[in-house]
């Protein structure tokens, strides 16, 4: 074996390395977040293009109608993830860009050709495409027209969208994610409002209209059978021909007990089973959670028999997005102070980010993010033993950094923080791996800072800095730190495989 001079030592020997060799290192983005050319070539307007330009609705004023023009300038931010070594790049599509108006309209060539030459430049370069259906934009025809989310109607524009992209892009996309992170669309669209379609009770936010008890669960059931529906349709027509894999993306929180008692252990459960396991244990389980049924009653959808049988299709991986943990606090037996999660709909479990004044986790810029690793390997573990081990990838994990108005060229650099985050994060990861859990891959957010929703650009997430004056893409040093733990668990790759034979 020759030795190789590493800047940042590797620690042990290749017994160390526990990812397979086929294991996919990537970066992640969003339509929305990253592309811009909002009503460029045919594409029609989606929800998040008519809400950000409604006055007051994102912290800075801002839009991603130009975002950091990913659409214009793919080519230089494919070249980025070739230099940083990544073997995958997970991105979405704008369902608006294919189709401007859902099923009501016709497709948009020139939205498949843009989808075609970004998946060809990434093949070309040896990145495997890693594509999400929808990450929270849709177009805003469906909404105007029906009520999207909330009417059954959709589960045929999602299956009909689907199809077009399945058709289109299936012979070089191996990975399809259906929905990004459905658990919070709901929660910020239909309990608090504060994303679209901002719908919410007075009780629970500001405004207009709304039921913060009954809609978050009707539209998460249609959420779920558009899901069953796309899955069921990729199996029966392309699954067989094409060879890929699909699954879905969700936010997954660490809930740890705010003490050791049972009341906290059993709120704990119940903040899982409202957060994470409300998608996936109907389409892994075919069922909702208990803890839902017995408190939610009639307010939660049933499943049809024909319902059931489309789920039975599941999927072929678990997307995990983790960032971060929390504490949870029985709020059946105790007294609860206001916040998320006290009520029916949020399973009377207190999510809070402090016990007796302390953080969970070392506070970021952001104020839900605290640094909290080992909620890593605890969620890897968790999915692994209630959904049977089924393949895991961590589709997003990082940090944001709040906007520094006058950054030295120093301070746009030396993300520190970053790269100690993603270290302790990725090492947490490792443990769950060596402790068996199936995970294939890891994605950072992100490969660029970006448009970060109602945060607008005041949050800056990227291993690239950008600058939104004139768009140059500047690397930080996470992006070196990144490239060099690729190389070396590449070296431990080979290391094994050599050693095998």
């Amino acid at each position: 074996m020759g030795s190789c001079n590493n800047t940042i030592s590797i620690k042990g020997s290749s017994s160390s390395f526990p990812f397979p060799s086929n294991f996919l290192f990537g970066t992640a983005s969003s339509s929305y977040q990253f592309e811009g050319a909002f009503v460029s070539e045919g594409k029609g307007l989606n929800n998040w293009d008519v809400f950000t330009h409604k006055p007051g609705t994102i912290m800075d004023g801002s839009n991603g109608d130009i975002a950091v023009d990913h659409y214009h300038r793919y080519q230089e931010d494919v070249e980025l993830m070739e230099n940083i070594g990544v073997n995958s790049y997970r991105f979405s599509i704008s369902w608006a860009r294919i189709l401007p108006k859902g099923r009501f309209g016709k497709i948009n060539k020139a939205g498949v050709d843009y989808y075609n030459r970004l998946i060809n430049a990434l093949v070309q370069r040896g990145i495997e495409p890693f594509v999400t259906l929808t990450h929270f934009d849709i177009p805003n025809e469906l909404e105007y027209r029906y009520g999207s989310w909330l009417c059954p109607k959709i589960q045929e524009d999602f299956e009909y969208y689907a199809d077009i992209c399945f058709k289109q892009f299936g012979d070089r996309v191996k990975y399809w994610v259906t929905l990004n992170e459905p658990n919070v669309a709901v929660i910020r669209g239909y309990v608090t409002g504060i994303w679209p379609p901002s719908r919410c009770s007075g009780s629970f936010g500001n405004c207009n209209n709304g039921d913060s008890e009954k809609e978050p669960f009707i539209a998460a059931h249609n959420l779920i059978l558009s899901h069953a529906a796309a899955v069921n349709l990729y199996r029966t027509k392309y699954q067989k021909r094409q060879g890929g894999r699909i699954g879905i993306a969700m936010n997954a929180l660490w809930f740890e007990p705010y003490s050791n008692s049972s009341e906290d252990k059993l709120a704990a459960e119940r903040a899982q089973s409202f957060y994470m396991n409300w998608f996936l244990d109907p389409i892994i389980l075919g069922k909702y959670p208990e803890e839902m049924q017995e408190i939610l009653g009639g307010d939660l959808p049933t499943f049809s028999s024909h319902d059931l049988v489309k789920l039975k299709s599941g999927l072929d991986f678990i997307g995990i997005n983790h960032y971060t943990s929390r504490y949870a606090k029985d709020c059946i037996f105790s007294e609860c102070e206001p916040g998320y999660g006290t009520s029916k709909t949020g399973g009377f479990a207190l999510c809070t980010s402090q016990r007796n004044g302390i953080f969970i986790g070392e506070p970021t810029a952001l104020d839900w993010l605290y640094i909290h690793p080992q909620g890593m390997e605890k969620t890897v573990t968790y999915i692994k033993q209630r959904y049977n081990n089924l393949p895991m990838f961590i589709t997003e994990n990082g940090v944001g950094e709040m906007e520094n108005p006058n950054p030295t060229t120093q301070d746009i650099i030396n993300d520190v923080k970053r790269v100690e985050y993603l270290s302790g994060y990725l090492d947490a990861l490792t443990t769950a791996i060596r402790k068996e859990a199936d995970v294939r891959g890891y994605f950072v957010w992100s490969l660029l800072d970006n448009f970060e929703w109602t945060d607008g650009y005041t949050i800056r997430f990227g291993l690239y800095h950008v600058d939104y004056a004139t768009l140059n893409r500047t690397r930080r040093m996470s992006a070196i730190w990144y490239q060099e733990f690729i190389a070396q668990h590449k070296v431990g790759i080979n290391e094994k495989s050599n050693n095998r034979q």
